[in-house]
C-alpha cells in the first residue's frame, strides 16, 4: 500500500477502489475474449464468426505465447502469456462454431494471474475472491488431514474426544484388557 493510501480515510479508500474496479471492468470488457482463473488454471473464450471450424484457424500455444486468429487474417488476439502454462496439459477447442475455448493449465498453480496476455491491462489480484475447495478437489492425505480436522472440531463443539483423545482411550482400554491384573481405577491419563 503506497504512502498516499495510508492517509486515506476508510470513505476515500472504497471511494478510490471503487473506481479503480470500475476502470478495470472497462478495460476487462474492450479485450477481445473474456477470461476467468482458478488457482491452477486459466479459460478463455475468444469470440469467432459463427460456423467456424478449428480447420478455419491458425492456433498458437506455447509455454509462453497465445494466438488464434482466422487462417489469412490478422490475429484476434496474440501475445506473450502474462505466465507461463503447461502445454501438454492445455487444451483448445471449438464451442458452439462461434467461440474458442482455451484451457491453460498454469505452470505455477498457487499464483493468481494478472491479466492473460503481457500487453493487456491488469487485474488487481489482491481483490480476487476465490471460490471454496471441495474435498473431492484435495489430493487423498490433505483430504484425510481436512477430514480429520472436520471431526475434532465437531467433537469439541460437542465436548466429546477428539481423534487423538479416542484412540489414547482406545490404547489404554486394550492395555487394560491385556492386564487385568493391574488397578487403573486411580490412574490419571493426560
Amino acid at each position: 500500500m503506497s504512502e498516499d493510501q495510508d492517509n486515506l480515510t476508510p470513505e476515500e479508500r472504497e471511494k478510490r477502489d471503487k473506481e479503480a474496479r470500475a476502470k478495470e471492468i472497462v478495460e476487462q470488457a474492450a479485450l477481445p475474449y473474456k477470461w476467468s482463473q482458478e488457482l491452477g488454471e486459466v479459460e478463455v473464450i475468444v469470440p469467432v464468426p459463427k460456423g467456424t471450424r478449428a480447420r478455419d484457424l491458425a492456433v498458437t500455444m506455447t509455454t509462453k505465447k497465445l494466438s488464434v486468429a482466422l487462417k489469412g487474417k490478422e490475429p484476434i488476439m496474440a501475445g506473450d502469456l502474462c505466465k507461463d502454462i503447461k502445454v501438454d496439459d492445455s487444451t483448445w477447442t471449438i464451442q458452439d462454431n462461434e467461440a474458442v475455448l482455451f484451457h491453460l493449465e498454469k505452470l505455477n498453480n498457487q499464483a493468481w494471474w494478472e491479466n492473460v496476455l503481457k500487453h493487456h491491462p491488469n487485474i488487481d489480484t489482491t481483490k480476487i475472491e476465490p471460490e471454496n475447495s471441495k474435498l473431492s478437489d484435495l489430493d487423498g492425505e490433505t483430504r484425510g488431514m481436512v477430514e480429520k480436522m472436520m471431526f475434532d472440531n465437531q467433537q469439541k463443539q460437542m465436548g466429546k474426544p477428539t481423534s487423538d483423545e479416542l484412540k489414547k482411550m482406545e490404547t489404554l482400554k486394550k492395555f487394560q484388557d491385556q492386564h487385568p491384573e493391574l488397578d487403573f481405577s486411580q490412574a490419571k491419563i493426560s
